[in-house]
């Protein structure tokens, strides 16, 4: 079987979080302690600036940019790949009503289900291929 492999970036979230920590930075020459928002603002930027997913034969895995979060879930567990096109809350790990959500851009997610239950999503901008995949590796067809 053909190991899986993508990294989405993050491009509007890099954006958005330059464009204020250049505010914060300018404003610093006022009141300096601007600066530390700035850093904060870079920190979360260099740690969400991408997501990487990963399957191979006998694990799928995914993190953010930095190796921040790096999650494991054995191919034995999962039962099911669907994708979502509408994903909840948006971005970023955090728990929704559905399950957890790991995403850095966009709306599309695939929807992993475990056996025993549980539910956890991850967001992608190519959420057919890696359904797709995932089901070729539990030997299914969407």
């Amino acid at each position: 079987m053909k190991n899986y492999q993508h990294t989405q970036p993050a491009r509007t979230i890099v954006i958005v979080l330059s464009a204020i920590g250049l505010v914060f930075t300018v404003g610093g020459i006022f009141c300096y302690q601007l600066i530390l928002g700035t850093l904060a603002l870079f920190i979360v930027g260099y740690f969400f600036r991408s997501m990487t997913i990963k399957i191979s034969d006998s694990e799928l895995t995914w993190h953010f940019g930095s190796g921040f979060e790096r999650k494991t879930v054995s191919m034995g567990e999962v039962i099911s790949a669907e994708v979502v096109r509408r994903v909840w809350n948006r971005w970023g790990i955090h728990y929704t009503p559905q399950g957890w959500l790991y995403n850095v851009s966009g709306t599309g997610a695939v929807c992993v289900t475990l056996r025993n239950g549980k539910r956890f999503y991850l967001g992608t901008d190519e959420p057919e291929v890696l359904a797709g995949r995932l089901a070729e590796q539990l030997g299914n067809e969407l």
